[in-house]
């Protein structure tokens, strides 16, 4: 019996919605704490409704539970009610699983989606009982490892992870247990568990590596201080999905979360080399799962959750080059069960059309789509390659299809960017309601909705724009200002956009080095939490942590990175070349669009991993 537990049970009657801690749900795992050698707490840095709609969760939490000497239980960021409480009543973080403190688990392993969660990474440490600084924990303390992502520029978190683990994690993940496992097991130092994970392919220990910066705060070098730590680290790629763990079941929540579907990856990796996608950067190669293993997939997963709605996850589905028939099948095995089949995340110039015809034969859900700039200009120079005709004969295949909600995602601060492309967001959007009222009425479904979202541009590490500053804040205000007077001329259109702070501090931390340590370590001890929610966040405690670290934001945030500058995450390799990169940039610069890979390599620097191409696997090679 858990000593704080009818603590717990008396703080669920104060807070707003109990189901975030009470688990018990269908499918969730319960093991004999005792019996298991290896305890791993699995910490996703947002709220239960949230990080119930990760589908890395859902992987590692039945990756983990499969190994029988291992059990993985779940936590989540407690909203700011119960977090008083817990503070008040001296209740810990604790597991939805067994309620067990976070500090009582043997490892415990962050995924890293959102540079603005960092916070919350620190907040759930120090309610869980377990030391911030990793230079400063105990012997048997948590082993404390992450990834996602972010992970690819470790340096801002650097003081406070012990391991990342870099890129797919399906198999590093299940080395990183074993070695915490036997470690537990020794009477070794922890400095020689840390030197076992630094070993491990596509494991980045931070400790054993020394950061040098020059008088202007840039980056000279990153170095290794121990032999067990290679120079560079070197991402984790799973090279056959098909193979590769999948979950069949997952729990399924009882209150609403974000995203409460079955979601079946159908690939993983893009093709097209959006120069802002850090994304379609990160996960290449295109690896594609077999229609068969798909099809035994969602059968299972239907089995098993009983939901009605299934999302055929990927960066772009509509590149999945079998498409059609995979909905044809699953439509055909789900018939019976009515479940519902979601496209989400369609580029412009896929072949869509039969596939929507076969989606809406059971249940329409909104269409989303990403031109991503206004002008063809702009979508040439961030290497969009579709045009307004491949939107428009999309959008009209949708209406006529029967759809009648369509989502535009758009982003402004762009590179180049002027008021002529922002122009060009409002009359694509206009053009769009055109496409709907062209088809038949007796064709078209009733109530159009249109809604456009333009984000606020984010220069990421390992993409082309990696070495551009961000837009000013008061710049994004105008054009978001601008776009909004604009569109109240255009019916039929709900128009929403992102707060630039928000943007400008996640530009802070997606570019940053080490030193920001300190402004994360001020700004939770400032009272900052949950910052990727608008209630929550204050821009005035994260200049204030900044100041108090002696450091500027501005400089991070809107700064052009020189092109011989040593980057502060270039000893993570992600396996695409910085020549590649700046090619990519030049390119940029020029309005010049760079092929889909699939037309032929474009010399990205995957290849040289062992005949490794950025469209290896895929079925149509």
């Amino acid at each position: 019996m858990i000593p704080y537990n009818d603590k717990i049970e008396a703080m669920l009657e104060k807070v707003q919605k109990a189901p975030r801690y009470t688990g018990g749900e269908m499918n969730a795992v319960h093991k004999d704490w005792d019996a298991v050698a290896l305890r791993y707490g699995f910490c996703f840095p947002d709220t239960y409704e949230v990080g119930m709609s990760h589908l890395g969760l859902k992987i590692l939490y039945g990756l983990v539970n499969e190994q029988l000497d291992q059990l993985c239980e779940r936590f989540f960021m407690p909203w700011p009610d119960m977090k008083e409480l817990m503070e008040q009543e001296g209740v810990p973080l604790f597991s939805v699983e067994s309620r067990h403190a976070l500090r009582d688990f043997d490892m415990i392993g962050f995924t890293l989606q959102y540079e603005m969660s960092y916070t919350n990474i620190l907040a759930m440490m120090r309610l869980g009982g377990v030391t911030l600084l990793s230079r400063e924990r105990g012997e048997r303390e948590p082993v404390v490892v992450a990834g996602g992502p972010c992970a690819f520029n470790p340096e801002p978190l650097a003081d406070f992870i012990d391991a990342f683990m870099i890129g797919d994690g399906e198999e590093v993940t299940l080395q990183v247990t074993a070695a915490v496992r036997d470690w537990k097991q020794s009477d070794a130092p922890r400095v020689e568990l840390l030197k076992t994970l630094a070993q491990i392919p596509g494991v980045y220990v931070p400790a054993f590596y020394d950061v040098k910066y020059n008088e202007e705060g840039r980056v000279l070098s990153v170095t290794p201080n121990c032999p067990e730590a290679p120079e560079k680290v070197k991402k984790c790629v799973i090279p056959d999905l098909n193979t590769t763990y999948y979950p069949r079941s997952f729990p399924v929540p009882y209150t609403e979360v974000v995203f409460d579907r079955i979601m079946l990856e159908i690939m993983r990796g893009c093709t097209r080399g959006c120069r802002f996608c850090q994304a379609g950067m990160l996960y290449r190669p295109v690896r594609e799962r077999s229609l068969e293993t798909l099809r035994s997939l969602a059968k299972d997963l239907e089995k098993a959750t009983g939901y009605e709605e299934m999302s055929l996850s990927s960066l772009s589905s509509g590149d999945y080059s079998c498409l059609p028939e995979l909905i044809r099948a699953l439509m055909k095995d789900l018939e019976k069960e009515r479940v519902g089949i979601s496209l989400p995340s369609l580029r412009i110039d896929s072949v869509l059309k039969e596939s929507l015809e076969e989606t809406q034969k059971m249940r329409k859900t909104s269409l989303t789509f990403a031109p991503e700039a206004g002008t063809q200009r702009l979508r040439d120079v961030i290497n969009k390659g579709v045009s307004e005709a491949d939107l428009m004969e999309k959008v009209t295949d949708a209406f006529t299809c029967g759809w009648n909600a369509v989502k535009l995602y758009f982003m402004i601060g762009l590179p180049t960017e002027t008021y002529e492309d922002l122009d060009g967001i409002v009359d694509l959007a206009r053009k769009v309601v055109g496409c709907y009222f062209a088809v038949p009425k007796d064709k078209r479904a009733r109530g159009l909705r249109v809604t456009v979202s333009a984000s606020s541009f984010v220069p990421k590490p390992v993409t082309p724009f990696q070495w551009e500053g961000q837009d000013t804040q008061d710049s994004l205000k105008a054009k978001q200002q601008y776009l909004k007077e604009k569109f109240r001329t255009v019916k039929g259109v709900n128009f929403n956009y992102h707060t630039p702070e928000l943007s400008f501090l996640e530009a802070c931390f997606s570019r940053g080095d080490r030193r920001l340590g300190q402004v994360l370590l001020n700004a939770v001890n400032l009272g900052c939490i949950l910052d990727g929610w608008s209630d929550w966040f204050r821009l005035d405690l994260w200049l204030q942590a900044f100041a108090d670290a002696g450091l500027d934001p501005e400089w991070y945030a809107y700064r052009s990175c020189g092109r011989d500058e040593v980057l502060p995450w270039e000893h993570i390799d992600a396996g695409i070349d910085r020549a590649f990169l700046q090619r990519e940039y030049d390119k940029a610069k020029e309005e010049k669009v760079t092929k889909d890979c699939r037309l032929g390599c474009n010399g990205c620097g995957l290849q040289k991993w062992e005949g490794v191409c950025a469209y290896a696997n895929a079925r149509h090679v």
